[in-house]
């Protein structure tokens, strides 16, 4: 593959790139070395198929990816993972987040999977914590995890340390780029500005946009109305779609679009088949969609109801999701589940 069919395939369906000139310079002379990490909180949710899509995108364009299991940033976030917890949940993202990674397509064996604490503990990389303390104020750190970290009126110094320890995970995993939602963007603009006054690299930082929730605003696991969790039943997602927000012929801030575009047809892409929404012949048969941009185009003229819509796209989603189910169905599954989870 050469090098500009790389660039293509690493920036597809991206919202914001900081650093496209290095990023094209790297790709003309080889592969791209990049992380995302993912702090292990809640459970994870469908918003992490946008990841997943996005992952297997850097995979076919030959990059080397780290996913980073953020044990340490998902206790400073205000303790959103308490520390008798920490191990079983990122035990749980780990087995879920290779799970989801399998269901479409990704071939894992290429994957690096590292645990925050594995780095983040070291004397090296505590030292360096010392030195972007020195350097970054109270303001500027909580002005970077804004969109990120609880913000609460009296902050804790751990949320405050969250996005220095981020901003060194690019240089503790040897990496040129980070990869992450578009939310993510004050934590990627500290760390271009602190890193290199310690001399180390300024990096690459690639973004996403956001997974809108069903019910409207950013898709969260603290927010049950707003998410499908991974392991919901197929007619749980039902249910959760037959009530998401999704206003007939409105495209703009529809959720279940929104999902079909951002997850949906990428995976159809990758598949070489086409979406099918089934209909009663009586409401104009059955429905082959080539793309995202049909698919809009059809929703807008209100000729496709939105209940159509939903049950496509909530079957789809069944289908894909059932092997990360049937994976949790042992014994020593579910109780890692209650183990990580107890309050659930």
């Amino acid at each position: 593959m050469d090098a500009e069919k790389k660039f293509a395939l690493i920036t597809r369906n991206l919202q914001e790139i900081i650093g496209e000139e290095e990023l094209k310079g790297i790709v003309a002379e080889r592969n791209l070395k990049v992380y995302w990490g993912t702090a292990t909180t809640g459970r994870p949710h469908v918003g992490y198929l946008v990841p997943a899509m996005k992952i297997a995108d850097f995979l076919d364009a030959g990059c080397e990816v780290t996913i980073l299991l953020a044990d340490l940033h998902a206790y400073l976030d205000n303790m959103k993972a308490p520390w008798e917890l920490l191990e079983k949940r990122t035990e749980y993202y780990e087995h879920i987040i290779r799970e989801l990674l399998k269901s479409v397509g990704v071939d894992i064996t290429k994957l690096r999977f590292v645990r925050g604490t594995q780095m983040q503990l070291s004397r090296e990389y505590t030292l360096d914590v010392y030195r972007l303390s020195s350097i970054v104020g109270v303001h500027d750190a909580r002005k970077a995890g804004a969109e990120v970290v609880k913000q609460v009126e009296n902050p804790k110094l751990g949320g405050l340390l969250y996005p220095l320890l981020q901003s060194l995970d690019e240089e503790y995993l040897g990496v040129d780029a980070q990869f992450g939602g578009v939310d993510q963007r004050k934590i990627f603009v500290l760390a271009g500005e602190v890193l290199p006054r310690i001399g180390y690299k300024k990096r690459i930082h690639l973004m996403n946009p956001m997974m809108p929730g069903l019910s409207g605003g950013k898709m969260s696991s603290s927010e049950p109305e707003s998410k499908i969790d991974l392991l919901d039943s197929e007619e749980e997602i039902k249910k959760k779609f037959a009530k998401a927000y999704c206003p007939p012929a409105q495209v703009e801030e529809n959720g279940v679009l929104a999902f079909a575009r951002m997850v949906m047809f990428p995976l159809f892409e990758r598949k070489g088949r086409k979406f099918v929404i089934e209909r009663p012949e009586k409401f104009g048969g059955n429905v082959e969609v080539s793309s995202y941009e049909e698919l809009e185009k059809i929703y807008a003229s209100g000729k496709l109801h939105p209940m159509d819509l939903k049950a496509a796209v909530a079957k789809e989603l069944a289908v894909l999701l059932t092997p990360v189910r049937e994976h949790f169905n042992s014994e020593k599954m579910k109780r890692l589940i209650e183990e990580a989870y107890p309050e659930n």
